[in-house]
């Protein structure tokens, strides 16, 4: 822990002017971003009393080593360079909006030449309209299901489109009368399109003309004695009414907006948000936040409202909070220029929309008590698992960042490595690394885990170096120079990948792993980070140069920590090596064809069809795809075949009658990149399938 009078600002060298400031610990990393109207009487609060600071801002300033600040012109362009720097940093200590899962959308892909109406989750796409979020991803399908009576929008994936295209026969959905079947040509693409924009201005709320539009046709059918008709349109009616149902009518018809409620402790805070569209409910979502600070629910509301509708572009025409942010003008004018006209920002106080406010406070509060019951023994349960770790392994401190290192491998082939970061008992995905082995052949995890280690941490002194760390160890003061202590790397942009050490490296393996990482870390007279292996027969941890390994108990919380950082370690490894088995399986025969690039060998593939059909193909027929000549025609037909190719003619001279034949490296690609799925590593443990990637160094 710092003592902040070691890094405050000198007297007068703060400005009054609005700006953003930023706390950094001592390796660098921003931990804390914040703005201020007046960036010298708002620090100024951090070093007046420290014991009249909030606890958390207590640990805070303590763990910081320096702050720096930019001055602004304006409280909006506060707003915006605030919003900026915690998405780009990701400050451990500021407020973060974060939920439990990823909430289901209702999209229609209106970026498609046929849009199809589908689930989506994650990141908004460009050119997708979308409705919700919805609780379970069942409704949406309830809804969906009710509707394609009326519009028969497309719902299948681009593969089985394709295929029912080239059979030139519809899916069930066409037979059934759910689908328009643009796949065999039985609407335009103008057609249906028109039918996805009408489904979508159903969603938005405009029902009421299409309920009066079937209804016209159904008694127009009846008076016309189309009685089977009739019965088809008054089903249609009812599917409908069947979604109204389901969306409770709350509001105005004419009403958009957006409602926020908060419900908080001391230490976090709840909210809720019910989408209002059309004077209906159309979807629902909540998060958790940690509150980092004494914070007010004004000051909740702007957090909020930064990071939710930060890069959003369906900003409603009217917000509804328990509170205005500080800036409320300030605030107003940003979600006004996001959305593109006028936004009104509001606290309701009477009539139907301070009621149904109200029922999000009550949604909200429901939603914390739901919380503090799932989260206390979490809390707990990762407090006791890191103080089982330290005293275990006799360390000085809590290990509150690990990194975790295992090898895998077929048979000493498409050897690879893997990297996975925890911090406070949590996977850090975003930290991941991944090692291809280069220095060592064959099967051999004690060498490759020694590689790894020294790659991962030379690269970490070189980054320590650049951040004037290394220069900076015997004076503190020197690391107040500018460009001291930056983790984003001028030269790329992007943040530094290797800046900050582990308080514990953890290596799948037994006392010869242990022992090889110990050694390169020794080699790089790295000293002060402790390592630790754990076998997977017994589960037992070994330390560097012991004859006997430490026993958790079976049942402990740091055993389970160890487990799962571990198990995670595994997946990540083994999912990269299928990725590059995969890979080096996957061998064409144009891949040998000398001076044919991936943009050629395409182009062919798209032109011919198939390698097949290529071979069949004269050399005036391939020379008809764009950008291949004659020339390379005849080279290409010649390498396909196995025939020698005439050398070309070079500086006036006669390539005479022994022309050079065209190698070809098929036997030799194929060779040493077949293999056969699942393996055991050397100590017996199967690896186990995965699924996430992550970046390869």
């Amino acid at each position: 822990m710092a003592d902040p009078a070691t890094y405050r600002p000198a007297p007068g060298s703060i400005p009054e002017s609005p700006g953003v400031y930023r706390f950094r610990d001592e390796h660098g990393r921003v931990i804390y971003v914040g703005k201020a109207k007046s960036l010298r009487s708002r620090l100024n609060s951090y070093f007046a009393d420290f014991s009249a600071l909030h606890p958390r801002t207590q640990t805070m300033v303590q763990t910081a080593a320096r702050v720096d600040w930019t001055v602004v012109g304006t409280e909006v362009e506060a707003l915006q360079l605030e919003y900026s720097w915690i998405k780009e940093f990701d400050p451990r200590f500021n407020v973060r909006y974060r939920d439990d899962k990823s909430y289901p959308y209702l999209a229609v892909t209106l970026n498609e030449e046929f849009p199809r109406v589908m689930v989506m989750r994650g990141a908004k796409r460009k050119g997708v309209r979308y409705f919700g979020p919805y609780s379970h991803a069942w409704a949406i399908r309830e809804t969906v299901d009710q509707l394609l009576r009326v519009f028969p929008v497309r719902t299948c994936s681009a593969g089985v489109f394709k295929r029912q295209h080239q059979l030139d026969r519809p899916c069930l959905l066409g037979y059934i009368g759910k689908c328009s079947a643009p796949c065999v040509g039985r609407v335009s693409p103008d057609e249906h399109r028109l039918l996805a924009e009408d489904f979508c201005d159903f969603m938005a709320g405009n029902t009421s003309r299409f309920i009066k539009r079937l209804e016209r046709d159904m008694r127009e059918a009846a008076a016309s004695q189309e009685y089977e008709r009739a019965a088809r349109l008054r089903d249609d009616i009812r599917a409908l009414e069947r979604a109204l149902e389901k969306q409770a009518v709350v509001l105005a018809d004419t009403t958009d907006c957006d409602m926020i409620a908060f419900a908080e402790d001391e230490l976090e805070a709840a909210v809720q948000v019910f989408y209002v569209r059309g004077g209906r409910i159309r979807g629902q979502r909540g998060w958790v936040v940690d509150k980092v600070e004494e914070v007010t629910t004004a000051d909740l509301v702007e957090n909020f409202l930064i990071q939710i509708y930060g890069e959003s572009e369906s900003v409603p025409r009217e917000v509804l909070v328990p509170a205005l942010p500080p800036d409320a003008d300030a605030m107003t004018e940003l979600l006004a220029e996001q959305r593109g006209g006028p936004v009104h920002l509001r606290v309701p106080q009477r009539g139907d929309k301070k009621t149904l406010l109200e029922t999000v406070a009550r949604n909200a509060h429901e939603a914390l008590k739901q919380h503090k019951t799932r989260r206390a023994s979490d809390l707990t349960t990762r407090s006791r698992a890191l103080q089982e770790l330290q005293e275990a392994l006799e360390l000085d401190e809590a290990p509150l960042r690990i990194e975790c290192y295992d090898v895998s491998n077929l048979q000493g082939t498409n050897v690879v490595a893997s990297m996975v970061v925890f911090e406070d008992g949590l996977a850090r995905k975003s930290e991941y690394r991944r090692f291809t082995i280069k220095a060592v052949e064959g099967q051999d995890d004690v060498r490759s885990i020694h590689e790894v280690i020294t790659r991962r941490f030379r690269r970490y002194l070189a980054e320590s170096e650049k951040m004037g760390e290394l220069d900076t160890l015997g004076d503190p003061e020197d690391g107040a120079e500018e460009g001291a202590h930056q983790p984003i790397d001028p030269e790329t942009g992007k943040p530094r990948k290797f800046a900050y050490p582990p308080q514990l490296v953890l290596v799948d393996g037994g006392p010869p792993q242990v022992a090889a990482a110990q050694r390169a870390l020794d080699e790089l007279g790295v000293d002060d980070i402790a390592v630790c292996g754990i076998a997977k027969r017994l589960e037992e941890l070994w330390l560097p140069g012991e004859d006997d390994p430490v026993i958790l108990p079976r049942n402990s919380e740091g055993m389970f920590l160890v487990q799962r950082v571990r198990d995670e370690a595994h997946r990540f490894a083994i999912t990269f090596h299928r990725q590059r088995r995969s890979k080096a399986m996957t061998v064409s025969e144009l891949d040998s064809v000398p001076g044919l690039g991936p943009s050629r060998r395409a182009a062919l593939l798209k032109h011919f069809g198939s390698v097949k059909r290529l071979k069949e193909a004269t050399p005036e027929q391939v020379a008809e795809v764009p950008g291949i000549g004659l020339r390379s025609a005849e080279g290409i037909v010649a390498a396909l075949h196995g025939a020698s190719v005439p050398a070309r003619r070079a500086g006036g001279g006669d390539a005479g009658d022994g022309g050079a034949g065209a190698r070809t490296a098929a036997d030799e690609t194929a060779q040493g990149r077949n293999g056969a799925g699942g393996g055991r590593r050397p100590d017996g443990g199967r690896k186990a399938d995965g699924e996430h990637g992550g970046k390869r160094t």
